[in-house]
């Protein structure tokens, strides 16, 4: 008989990081996540987490006031019933892609806890096909930006993702790259360029190696976003133009990856959807993150050998994580070492 889920719990985390994170559009010391705990009737648990952006219109208070609704919305539903959990959670909080998500990744890994397997295997993954993720050097000045990038790289991570949109972006670049000689670099302008700038920049981005641009134009501007593809001499990104599954044919003329986070697109299942629709359009996709605990980032671990890029550093720049999940040491994504579910738990 099928052990559905019998209940659910919330917990709002204050989280600091382990220094002043910066991107173009500000700074960011603390955040709040909120972690789900899913039980089914025999005891058995799963864990998910919601890491609002206030970008998509979501915050702490608006992710606390959905998490009740939702988390009573799976009641009694058996946990490998996928399409049911997603449409229940889409009625119930429409506008609420993390706090979705949260209850998303919790019922996912409970599932698989249930079938005694990592949640990879239930999708019929190989594991071995992960690529390796980045790790993010924040806006800040040029040479603490190079000791960041020095540090990441001592630490065994070969891949970085730059943050940049200020007045002094070849400078900020520049100071990476010779503090990080050997290092594979991805620039991420979160929309702050005009075509014009973007366009202007590709030179000097390719002279300092730069394998991968994303989201170098605002959001809206399309046009801009294939101009720039079409005459970058590296892949172009779109993450803040691309939310879900539905946004990829705008955009499949306009670039070469879209960018999936659980967590703009609300959960497991719309994120597998999404990377589909991409690769159905020819283009490649990247797992990317918010500032979030392992609990969350555990969940696109194990979609991860469906994208050619991964991004989910989101738990390596807390000062401290509550959650344990796949291990990222030097980058690699070893969900392999998982033996059930998503490998979450509560430290």
């Amino acid at each position: 008989m099928t052990a559905r889920v019998a209940s659910a719990t919330v917990e709002a985390v204050d989280l600091e990081l382990d220094r002043a994170f910066r991107i173009s559009r500000g700074e960011t010391t603390r955040t709040t996540n909120h972690l789900v705990t899913v039980t089914d009737s025999a005891g058995r648990t799963g864990l998910g987490g919601a890491a609002p952006s206030a970008y998509y219109g979501e915050d702490a208070a608006s992710v606390a006031a959905a998490l009740p609704a939702l988390c009573s919305a799976i009641e009694g539903v058996d946990p490998r019933a996928g399409q049911t959990v997603e449409r229940r959670l889409v009625e119930t909080a429409p506008e609420e892609a993390a706090a979705r998500a949260a209850v998303s990744v919790a019922v996912a890994d409970l599932a698989a806890r249930q079938m005694g397997e990592p949640l990879y295997r239930r999708y019929g993954l190989d594991p071995g096909r992960a690529p390796v993720t980045s790790v993010t050097v924040g806006i800040d000045e040029p040479e603490r930006m190079a000791d960041r990038a020095r540090g990441w790289v001592a630490a065994g991570y070969p891949a970085l993702k730059v943050k940049l949109g200020t007045d002094a972006d070849r400078e900020r670049l520049r100071a990476v790259r010779d503090g990080a000689p050997e290092a594979r670099i991805r620039v991420d302008a979160n929309g702050d360029w005009s075509p014009d700038q973007a366009v202007e920049a590709l030179s000097w981005l390719d002279d300092l190696g730069v394998e991968l641009l994303e989201q170098p134009v605002p959001a809206d501007d399309h046009a801009g976003l294939r101009r720039v593809t079409e005459a970058a001499p590296m892949p172009v990104a779109a993450d803040e133009s691309c939310v879900t599954a539905s946004d990829v044919p705008a955009v499949a003329d306009a670039v070469d990856v879209v960018v999936v986070k659980l967590m703009k697109c609300g959960g497991v299942r719309p994120a597998r959807r999404q990377i589909a629709t991409a690769r159905a359009h020819g283009l490649d996709a990247m797992l990317g993150c918010m500032v979030e605990t392992s609990a969350s980032i555990a969940g696109a671990a194990h979609l991860a050998p469906l994208a050619a890029y991964a991004d989910l550093d989101g738990a390596l720049l807390l000062a401290a994580d509550p959650c344990a999940g796949p291990s990222l040491d030097g980058g690699r994504i070893d969900i392999e070492g998982v033996e059930a579910g998503t490998g979450a738990r509560r430290r």
